[in-house]
């Protein structure tokens, strides 16, 4: 099989701001991996003179991609982000530093990398970690503390959260065979990671080699973007094409609609950005644009959600309105749904757009479901 690159330099461009420019001609890298699966490797060159190389990796099964950066002129080598560690997304990763090495005559080797840093705390950006510090040999890692213990104490991580997301999903108003329906699936990609060490963790608007990082808290509590100059990498938390999938506070601390609406006017106020790359999907040019875009359809999911109220002559739980707002979603994007649409609630509740009827239910049960209706 053959994976193809494509070189790119960050240059000006009077209209467009920045443009990715061919260097030279595409070129192929032989493996007996499935690689033509995958987009190109991409490099870009930051106008600090860091070189960044975009290496794609299947995460997982359905062919979901994500991406990683090797990092290089900013201190050590470094790799930002390690794929899931499902299936071949480690090797997707070994393969792509040795096409960096091999077909772009980058003098760089496994155990050259000696540090990772890791954007945030899901498993298609850390899970790959414990396999690529295997390999590697000797690196540091480091991570924002609010996702540390991701790291370090996994096993309790999961069993904490899971206990949250149970707490939230019987309050949501899912039913008992359905709960446990979503749980199995929400533990089913949680059992394979192993605990790794942590050597430094990472802090708002901290410097190291160059790099100047940012924690934006919302899609995950230890979200932090990197700046390279006029490069930002912004992980999970802007995207070309999707809104980052947002879950209520009350599972996660440091998560839902508030914190993501302010990491969102956090990071419009970094000037110079040129090129932003995220975790998945295409570069980005037009960074402060997107930010209005995803301001503007955050906006328009709280109307949405507050038509549905309008609209009924009864109160609503949680799972009543995440049907309505998404009536097609089916097996693990229901879990996804329900927490989507909890955040946005939780988020108008918290401004007393809405309030909880069933209240003698509330002082009088352990953890019963929540019956919400419009205050204005």
């Amino acid at each position: 099989m053959v994976l193809t690159y494509v070189h790119y330099k960050i240059t000006q461009d009077s209209e467009r701001g920045c443009e990715e420019q061919n260097v030279f001609s595409p070129n192929t890298y032989e493996s007996e991996q499935r690689m033509t699966r995958l987009p190109k490797i991409t490099h870009f060159r930051s106008s600090t003179g860091v070189d960044l190389y975009r290496l794609p990796t299947e995460v997982f099964s359905n062919g979901f991609v994500a991406y990683s950066y090797l990092v290089l002129g900013a201190g050590v080598p470094t790799l930002i982000d390690t794929g899931s560690g499902f299936g071949n997304s480690t090797q997707d990763l070994l393969n792509g530093i040795a096409a960096v090495r091999d077909d772009l005559g980058v003098p760089i080797d496994l155990q050259d990398i000696g540090r990772i840093i890791i954007t945030h705390g899901h498993i298609d950006h850390f899970g790959g970690v414990a396999d690529m510090l295997a390999v590697i040999g000797s690196a540091t890692v480091g991570i924002h503390p609010l996702d540390k213990r991701i790291l370090t104490n996994y096993a309790e991580r999961v069993i904490v959260a899971t206990k949250n997301l149970t707490i939230y999903l019987q309050r949501a108003g899912v039913r008992e065979g359905r709960l446990q329906e979503l749980l199995n699936m929400y533990g089913f990609s949680k059992r394979h990671f192993r605990s790794v060490k942590v050597d430094f963790t990472i802090e708002d608007e901290d410097t190291l080699d160059g790099m100047t990082f940012y924690h934006v808290p919302g899609h995950c509590s230890g979200q932090v973007a990197i700046q390279f100059g006029n490069v930002l990498l912004s992980a999970d938390h802007i995207l070309p094409f999707t809104s980052p999938h947002l879950a209520p506070e009350s599972i996660t601390h440091s998560t839902g609609v508030e914190h993501y609406l302010a990491s969102l006017r956090k990071i419009a106020k970094v000037p110079n950005i040129e090129v932003t790359l995220g975790g998945h999907e295409e570069p980005m040019y037009a960074l402060y644009e997107r930010i209005e875009t995803l301001q503007t359809r955050l906006g328009k999911k709280i109307e949405r959600i507050m038509d549905i109220f309008h609209a009924s002559d009864q109160p609503l739980t949680i799972s009543d309105v995440s049907k309505r707002l998404y009536p097609e979603k089916r097996g693990f994007d229901v879990l996804l749904a329900l927490q989507e649409a909890g955040a946005h609630i939780e988020y108008l509740y918290d401004r007393g757009y809405l309030g909880v009827v069933n209240l003698q239910e509330v002082e009088e049960q352990s953890n019963p479901v929540l019956f919400y209706t419009l205050l204005v």
